[in-house]
């Protein structure tokens, strides 16, 4: 009895291990459609960035989790995508894998130049839910804003881009 409570204590910790390392952060990655398939298991997200003012650049698409700590804090992201800006009638699709279900927010950047800095009069950007931008939140909305809900298959949502 005594053996069996030792094991299971062992595997609850090491899914704890193992959970906490699925949310490691910053891993860079390409854009695998493969993986959003309608025959995917997921998790993942499916992001559609609609808006694009110019075909130049570079577009980067960030994962966060949803908490005030993480949310569009430098080097708390979960997963990048870094590539050309190349969209069919001013859309692009991305599939970002997650971790495991839970909250999310997803951040857009459209570096029209492809400086890799932000020129806020120029460069685009958008986030999960779209809310609005302005310069007096600087384009930054609070997580709360963006936070949306992925599921253990693959979540859809249409990021629009804004420009100031």
């Amino acid at each position: 009895m005594v053996m069996v409570k030792v094991a299971r204590g062992l595997m609850v910790a090491s899914a704890l291990v193992a959970s906490s390392a699925a949310l490691a952060h910053g891993q860079e990655i390409g854009n695998d459609l493969a993986r959003c398939a309608s025959d995917a298991k997921g998790p993942a997200v499916l992001v559609d960035v609609r808006g694009f003012s110019a075909a130049t650049g570079k577009v980067r698409v960030q994962s966060y989790p949803a908490t005030k700590a993480s949310w569009l804090t430098k080097g708390e992201w979960l997963s990048r995508i870094d590539t050309a800006v190349r969209p069919a009638g001013g859309a692009m699709r991305f599939c970002v894998p997650v971790p495991q279900p839970g909250r999310y927010g997803i951040a857009v950047r459209h570096d029209r130049d492809g400086n890799g800095k932000t020129d806020i009069s120029r460069d685009g950007g958008g986030f999960s839910n779209n809310p609005s931008l302005s310069i007096f939140n600087l384009g930054k909305p609070g997580v709360e804003k963006a936070a949306f809900y992925a599921g253990p298959g693959v979540t859809k949502i249409t990021i629009n881009l804004q420009y100031m």
